[in-house]
């Protein structure tokens, strides 16, 4: 993929690995991530949005009804 030069290899030595360590951070976010979504039930989540009676976790509708207009 990449082969350290000198001015890389001084650069990790002065500042850190900061390419590993940005990669190390995405890893913990995106498992944090999957656990929230995945433990997530609630008919409002992120992981049911598009679904109906997910709008601002408003309960779905009974079968045979329509939301009706707002008035005013």
């Amino acid at each position: 993929m990449f082969t350290e030069t000198p001015i890389y290899s001084r650069l990790i030595a002065e500042r850190g690995d900061i390419p590993a360590r940005a990669r190390d951070e995405a890893d913990r976010l995106y498992r944090l991530q999957e656990r929230v979504f995945s433990s997530t039930s609630d008919p409002g989540s992120p992981q049911n949005a598009g679904q109906p009676g997910s709008f601002f976790g408003t309960a779905p509708l009974p079968p045979g009804t329509s939301p009706s207009p707002p008035t005013g």
